[in-house]
């Protein structure tokens, strides 16, 4: 199974035409922000012993926090190009890249084969995948878990579409950040409120929390308001 080729294209172009410059992606916030607050929504029910794998990794800004909260951490995204950049700003060797797509399930599988049973971060793929992927994706986060593991998953909820059209209304078109998400074809918030949690079960995970919250981004609106899109984070196990 494989993604399309138009979405392949239009996450290999966006990391291409991205700079290593820190929050240049729209998604590139400060830990503090993002992987420090989701760990300590995870760490309570996960086993930190265990490797944390960093699925759609992007430039590894989060991945390299994770290495300071687990045993090992492995960052895996679809794009060849965002595995460079990560690599590259993985100064300190912490971290683990590869490229992988997520629903290659015997990629997937091996990847499991080689760590074992592992905790999984994923924040915001599952919506920015395109409709036919999406049970795939979830299936690769329950895959990955085995028995032990458990994984923090953040999804956009609809409620973001009117932030970013409200960002995009402005007398000079969106900010240029999110110009660049819509430029390469990206297509944020597509999944619907019931959509994420019914994938999640059917993939044969267990909710054990969840709540709202929202994923802060690195562009502002011209008044200086912060983009904040809401989301709802899950705590998850294997049936």
């Amino acid at each position: 199974m494989d993604v399309s080729q138009r979405y392949r294209e239009a996450w290999e172009g966006f990391w291409a035409e991205t700079s290593d410059t820190p929050g240049e992606a729209i998604w590139d916030s400060d830990p503090s922000l993002t992987s420090v607050p989701d760990s300590e929504l995870l760490l309570p029910y996960a086993d930190a012993t265990l490797p944390v794998v960093d699925l759609g990794c992007g430039n590894g800004t989060q991945t390299r926090y994770l290495a300071t909260r687990f045993a090992r951490a492995i960052g895996v995204d679809l794009s060849h190009a965002a595995i460079a950049h990560a690599r590259r700003a993985d100064t300190g060797r912490a971290v683990e890249f590869e490229q992988l797509n997520l629903v290659d399930h015997d990629a997937v599988r091996a990847l499991r084969e080689r760590t074992g049973d592992t905790n999984v971060y994923m924040r915001a793929v599952i919506h920015q995948s395109e409709p036919q992927d999406r049970p795939a994706v979830a299936g690769a986060v329950a895959e990955l878990l085995g028995e032990r593991g458990r994984a923090f998953v953040a999804e956009l909820t609809p409620a973001s579409k009117t932030v970013l059209r409200q960002a995009a209304a402005g007398p000079d078109g969106p900010p240029a950040k999110l110009r660049r998400v819509f430029d390469h074809g990206l297509r944020p918030a597509g999944a619907g409120d019931k959509e994420v949690p019914e994938l999640l079960r059917a993939a044969g995970l267990r909710i054990l929390a969840d709540g709202d919250t929202a994923l802060v981004q690195t562009e502002r609106l011209p008044d200086g308001t912060r983009i904040d899109l809401p989301a709802r984070w899950y705590i998850l196990a294997r049936d």
